[in-house]
């Protein structure tokens, strides 16, 4: 706390004036006792923090996939059965000219259309343990090839010269031919489609905050009723595919009998009780829960109230109530009790001014209003509202540029210049970080620049 204060201090800042948090590591950071933030809140309450949206569901997966024991053993079987395939360039190999082969055979037959963008060749890489949207994809490769992923384990198992070779794709071959492990395939194709969208769009940039929320919501709806309506396509889909490739269906109104373990460690239940409520209830309201905690913080008003800027529709989302709240409730200190009187008439002077002005008619997001704002001089009639603009925009709440710009620091201070001095890091760091703006400026802008720092003996080129 004290090497921040310092930092601050370096460039006449103080601790008073904070009011957004952003941190790599978060889930260290944001611990409720010593965390960072929690350290740099009880000097100033208003210095919000509020988690990136997209790794606050990258840890709803992380929960879901390593919390719940037959999850954990799918991603395990999973990982074994990838590793045996793309272990080697001959196997991935082995594995295209499979495909390729039944590719040909189904044309031959009529089976599949040919096109631009068809029928093109998929691979079964083995997904990003920080990426957990990433295992979406593997699933659904590994589903639209499995029969190719058979045949492959075959030959391996068969001719190759390794015992430890012919052993694990042997054991690879068991797993996936398992009702067991069909199912939690499908399973976890339901959470991750639902939740794929959802991660894709908090990826980007120009992710707004009230789309961000939507989708959350959205996502959960879906989760419930799939949970509550869904069971009987969902099983009619895992018994297509195990009829597709001769793959035995329990009988549901038998007991359970997991396959090579003991029963000790489970009841006597149906086949029915252990698919559908052990298994499909238990992970749905899993995920369910994991969302509702993660996305269900103090953090949510906050951003309720400042979607209530979105210029989407017109500013269809516009709440006079809620913009005031947030001025009044979380930002007293900007908007005192004769800021606050000032700030109602001017978001009602505000709002009928945006509905009718044409040039904020097509706007998309807040930065763009407040953009707009400036450009047209408004923020001179509206010097309340333009604040509260200028609050809204300071957390990065609905997209994961915090992240991201961590992530580039990688890239920048790497082995080779690990001793970089900050001020020379923060002058490589700013055009990596934003080099969509810094592309726009020409070589010879550049040039010009380094050439009039200092006199030198000849003139760059």
């Amino acid at each position: 706390m004290a090497a921040i204060k310092d930092l601050l201090d370096g460039h006449s800042l103080s601790m008073s004036n904070i009011r957004g948090q952003g941190y790599d590591g978060a889930s260290n950071m944001r611990g409720e006792l010593n965390g960072l933030r929690n350290l740099i809140m009880r000097n100033n309450p208003h210095a919000y923090y509020v988690h990136c949206f997209a790794h606050q569901l990258q840890l709803t997966l992380v929960a879901v996939a390593k919390e719940n024991c037959e999850c954990a053993k799918f991603f395990m079987h999973l990982g074994i059965v990838l590793n045996t395939i793309g272990s080697s360039c001959k196997r991935m190999e082995m594995l295209r000219d499979v495909q390729a082969k039944k590719l040909l055979e189904a044309l031959e037959l009529g089976e599949v259309e040919t096109g631009k963008g068809l029928n093109q060749v998929l691979g079964l890489a083995r997904p990003g343990d920080t990426r957990w949207g990433s295992h979406f994809k593997s699933i659904l490769n590994l589903i639209v090839m499995f029969s190719t992923a058979i045949e492959v384990l075959e030959k391996i198992g068969l001719s190759s010269k390794c015992v430890d070779d012919r052993a694990k794709a042997q054991i690879a071959i068991d797993h996936l031919e398992s009702f067991d492990f069909i199912f939690m395939m499908h399973l976890m194709t339901v959470i991750f489609g639902y939740t794929n969208d959802l991660c894709q769009a908090l990826q980007r940039r120009d992710q707004d905050i009230i789309n961000a929320m939507t989708l959350v919501d959205l996502t959960k709806v879906h989760l419930q009723i799939m949970r509550d309506d869904g069971w009987d396509n969902f099983f009619d889909t895992v018994s297509d595919f195990c009829g597709k490739h001769n793959i035995e269906v329990p009988n549901m109104d038998d007991f359970y009998a997991p396959p090579g373990r003991s029963r000790r460690f489970l009841d006597k239940v149906t086949n029915l009780n252990r698919y559908r409520a052990e298994i499909f209830m238990t992970v749905i309201d899993k995920q369910y829960q994991e969302l509702e905690s993660r996305f269900d913080e103090k953090s949510t008003e906050l951003l309720k109230c400042m979607a209530c800027l979105s210029p989407a529709n017109l500013f269809a989302s516009f709440n006079k109530k809620k913009l005031l709240e947030l001025a009044e409730e979380f930002y007293p200190k900007e908007f005192p009790g004769v800021d606050i009187i000032g700030l109602r008439f001017q978001l009602d002077l505000f709002i009928s001014d945006m509905r009718k002005d044409s040039r904020f008619h097509h706007l998309k997001s807040i930065g763009e209003v407040l953009e707009k704002f400036i450009e047209t001089n408004k923020h001179l009639s509206y010097p309340s509202v333009c604040l509260l603009l200028k609050l809204v925009l300071i957390l990065p709440v609905a997209t994961a540029s915090v992240e991201r710009a961590f992530s580039s620091m990688t890239f920048v201070k790497n082995k080779l210049r690990n001793k970089l001095s900050d001020k020379l890091l923060n002058y490589c760091l700013v055009p990596f970080i934003e080099r969509e703006f810094f592309v726009q400026v020409s070589d010879d802008d550049i040039i010009n620049r380094f050439q009039n720092m200092k006199s030198r003996r000849m003139v760059l080129e």
